[in-house]
């Protein structure tokens, strides 16, 4: 049980937020917020929401996800059964989960966590947003546990229902309004720089190869020159295992703020991004089950194979399924795959040295040494 604020108390730490963002040293805030929020807040904050809170009992406690868990904000689990999301800090609106969050609930997504509300404040620049809150998932792990422990056990079973959920996901979002003109003008301008950068960020042993190989990584780009004719969708914009959910009723995606180490995109882009991005981490679950669980690197590469597979069978099965078969365009996930991997590589030297050795495993399964590009 915590001690409970007031919403003056409430409101002095909310107005603090910018210069000092929410951190374990406020228990309580986040239980006290969620039964503040039970009517309307006073100005200058509103909410936005999607599905009722839920009770909380007399007794509710509150905790953090400890810290194995990444996070870019900060979330607090209260009474085991909502997550409140702080951003850390607020970020101005307009920001896509709340437009996103009220879609899905429109058109009846449910594999994800429920959306409850969100929390925003006015100010003189316009308004921002604070905090997002959904329910707790019981017993969820994200997939850069459950999925490691997939590749280790060489089981692929799960990458079906995967497939189904991201079809199911692109169906719900290919809904909502918006014009294809935010559509990234140049994708393969986009995938060319990302190459070039990776190539000038990583150095060493690392480097070379990846230099020795620069021309074939440039040809699998080359189908984004033809230009896209698949429909520009609203996508998830970070749809990784890391954002897949098992939980005790099956699976869920989390996560809709897009990715914050990428700002060169458009709001609107081909499904098949999305899909490249969630099949190039079952290839790093494969890596990272090699570095820490000592799978076998012809296993980890034999298991990722067949769980990629599986997923893109259920994906276009669902997918037909569902009347929408023009979400996918097959020619552009190769390409879309190698732009994701020079990203990886440049995140690594920029924000996580030690993650090199996932995007560079993968590149190396794919072009073997004794195959001269």
């Amino acid at each position: 049980m915590v001690n409970l604020l007031n919403w003056d108390s409430i409101e002095r730490r909310l107005a603090a937020l910018a210069d000092e963002p929410v951190s374990d040293r406020d228990h309580g805030l986040s239980t006290s917020l969620l039964r503040a929020l039970a009517g309307d807040p006073p100005a200058p904050f509103g909410i936005r929401r999607f599905h009722p809170l839920p009770a909380l009992s007399a007794t509710a406690a509150e905790r953090g996800f400890g810290p194995h868990v990444d996070q870019t904000n900060h979330s607090v689990v209260v009474d085991e059964r909502v997550v409140v999301k702080w951003l850390t800090p607020p970020v101005p609106l307009p920001h896509p989960t709340p437009e996103i969050f009220a879609h899905l609930v429109e058109v009846g997504f449910a594999d994800t966590a429920p959306p409850y509300l969100a929390l925003t404040r006015a100010t003189d620049a316009g308004e921002e947003l604070l905090a997002l809150v959904t329910g707790y998932l019981p017993e969820a792990r994200d997939g850069w546990e459950w999925c490691v422990d997939e590749a280790e056990s060489g089981r692929t079973e799960f990458a079906g229902e995967l497939g189904r959920l991201a079809a199911d996901l692109h169906v719900a979002l290919s809904t909502l309004p918006g014009g294809s003109s935010a559509r990234s003008a140049d994708p393969a301008a986009r995938a060319a720089r990302a190459l070039a950068e990776a190539l000038d960020l990583t150095g060493d042993a690392d480097g070379e190869w990846l230099a020795a190989r620069a021309g074939a990584l440039a040809r699998e780009l080359e189908p984004l020159r033809a230009g896209i004719a698949s429909p520009a969708i609203r996508i998830h914009g970070d749809l990784h295992v890391g954002q897949i959910l098992s939980w005790r009723d099956g699976y869920a995606v989390i996560d809709f703020d897009g990715n914050p180490t990428v700002a060169d995109t458009g709001v609107r882009q081909p499904a098949a991004r999305d899909v490249a991005q969630l099949t190039t981490s079952l290839e790093h679950v494969a890596q990272v089950a090699i570095r820490r669980r000592g799978t076998p690197p012809a296993d980890a590469a034999a298991w990722a194979g067949a769980a990629r597979t599986g997923l893109l069978a259920a994906y276009r099965r669902r997918l037909s399924e569902q009347g929408r078969p023009d979400l996918l365009d097959e020619t552009l996930i190769r390409p879309f795959e190698v732009e994701q991997e020079c990203r990886e590589l440049i995140y690594a030297a920029r924000h996580l040295p030690r993650w090199r050795y996932a995007p560079m495993g993968v590149l190396r399964t794919w072009y073997p040494e004794e195959i001269v590009p």
